[in-house]
């Protein structure tokens, strides 16, 4: 599925919905590492962004929204409309992301 048929809305522009598939999920469990944090300390010192997070953070974040997508191919949707983001502290240092919609098919 191409990402330029996912949106946050409810809707997606110059398409028409014909069926929903139902909701699809793309959840992912990862923890920092001793060596990211170690790092992460020491950007701290410094302030600003921390990058090493940051970019834990962008990639967790694609590869859950890309497991959603495969789950909404799986369900025969051709588009994911009403994607949300969310995150919880499963203990110290692990923490679950969760990407998820509804999958439809457009036309």
């Amino acid at each position: 599925m191409d990402i330029k048929m996912t949106t946050t809305a409810f809707e997606l522009p110059g398409y028409k919905t014909i069926e929903n598939r139902g909701v699809v999920r793309g959840v992912l469990v990862r923890s920092r590492s001793i060596f990211g944090n170690i790092g992460a300390a020491f950007q701290t010192l410094a302030g600003g962004n921390i990058t090493l997070y940051t970019e834990l953070c962008e990639r967790t974040r694609m590869d859950a929204f890309h497991v959603m997508i495969q789950h909404a191919e799986q369900v025969g949707g051709n588009a994911v409309i009403g994607i949300r983001y969310d995150t919880t502290e499963v203990t110290s240092g692990v923490t679950e992301v969760i990407c998820y919609g509804t999958a439809v098919i457009v036309q």
